[in-house]
């Protein structure tokens, strides 16, 4: 029988609502059936945690006297975007500081960045800010400089544009060289494998067609509360397939993502240095799926063992954008260290953290089963999946 947002609400304020992780979902269906544990089970929740690039801080400081127009700003020394109004801005997770030596020494260490600052900013640790104008009659001053923290901030609201990638590469390096990534350090002949999704208990791995997850979900975000503002940027749900058309599970569906910064946690927003690529911000998130019916607990309980990614190089054909993939490979695979590839055994490891994404879900099991966390029925704004692969817009 179906089951409503309201009626699943209503246990959950009773105390009486039955919630697992999507760990657990995978016992519980082993032990007594699909139908059994649909029955059974009110709510799943999912958890991950792992670098986000496309993540940032809208801040709106308040007003100085005299009044300013921020033209440019820094935030310990790493440049801020203030093209929005007077005292507000964005500070995106990579961007850098302007006397950062970026790669001309390569590899670039990338020691500091805007994910750094936002883990200090949740840290409430003192940020120097350093503002110029170039004056205006109701906004005359020209120059600001001074040391605040998170709570001196008038308002400071995380807004991350693409999170909780759906599924991702397993990246492999083909060239003779080692090259630094986004996905890390790639030895130069197979001589490693990264992969950076928490497979079986990754959000968006468990509900593939968006039933449960879209405009309005309210979700675990940096350790406090957030909320899906839209689908996110790059959003390319579809099936991947084996050469044969055998469903290997989905693949790039993505979340935009919002919340208040002054709720939430350093533990769950870490700056992040990518030696010879970058600073960025690893971000965990959980996401609660609601089990309205026995199809939504057959996709929730998909295992590592039926999940798949493809296995990419990144020496010449990901730079190169170069169709095709070298096979896929399950994450039961993957997180056993080590696969196969082109017939070499290659050794694996994540870039994402299962054991903070299964925290993470239990720490949303948690709020659920003390009535501190509801569900929130989203509006179906995400687009329906497509076979259409992403549009090449710069030639």
């Amino acid at each position: 029988m179906d089951k409503t947002y309201a009626e699943i609400n209503a246990k959950i304020k009773e105390g009486k609502a039955v919630v697992v992780t999507a760990a657990e979902l995978i016992e519980l269906v082993a032990e007594k059936g699909l139908a059994q544990a649909a029955r059974e089970v009110d709510v799943v929740t999912t958890g991950t945690f792992g670098p986000m690039c496309s993540s940032g801080v809208f801040l709106n400081f308040g007003h100085s006297a005299p009044r300013i127009k921020m033209h440019r700003l820094w935030l310990n020394n790493v440049p801020a975007y203030t093209g929005i109004a007077a005292v507000d801005a964005y500070l995106g997770a990579t961007e850098v500081p302007e006397d950062d030596p970026l790669n001309s020494t390569y590899p670039g260490e990338f020691w500091y960045g805007g994910g750094h600052v936002i883990q200090d900013l949740v840290a409430r640790k003192p940020i120097h800010l350093k503002a110029t104008g170039y004056g205006t009659d109701c906004y005359p001053r020209r120059k600001i400089e001074t040391t605040l923290t998170l709570d001196d901030i008038n308002e400071a609201v995380l807004f991350n544009p693409r999170n909780a990638y759906q599924n991702y590469n397993c990246a492999v390096n083909l060239s003779n060289r080692t090259i630094y990534t986004y996905m890390g350090m790639l030895k130069p002949g197979l001589g490693n494998a990264h992969y950076s999704t928490s497979g079986q208990l990754s959000p968006l791995l468990k509900d593939p067609y968006f039933k449960t997850i879209g405009l309005g979900t309210r979700i675990f975000l940096g350790g406090g509360i957030g909320y899906v503002a839209w689908h996110g940027t790059q959003h390319l749900p579809f099936i991947q397939r084996d050469v044969n058309g055998n469903e290997l599970g989905p693949s790039g569906g993505t979340l935009m993502v919002i919340g208040d910064l002054k709720q939430m946690d350093p533990r769950w927003l870490v700056g992040t240095s990518y030696l010879g690529y970058g600073a960025t911000l690893s971000v965990g998130i959980g996401i609660p799926i609601p089990i309205l019916n026995e199809e939504i607990a057959r996709f929730a309980a998909a295992a590592d063992e039926e999940l798949y990614a493809p296995i990419v190089d990144y020496g010449e054909a990901y730079p190169n954008r170069l169709p095709g993939n070298l096979g896929y490979v399950s994450y039961a695979q993957l997180k056993s260290g080590k696969i196969m590839v082109n017939g070499k055994e290659v050794p694996t490891a994540p870039l994402s953290s299962y054991p903070r994404a299964l925290e993470i879900a239990n720490l949303l099991k948690e709020w659920i089963q003390k009535g501190k966390f509801l569900l929130a029925e989203p509006v179906q704004l995400l687009p329906p999946p497509s076979d259409q692969p992403t549009p090449a817009i710069l030639k």
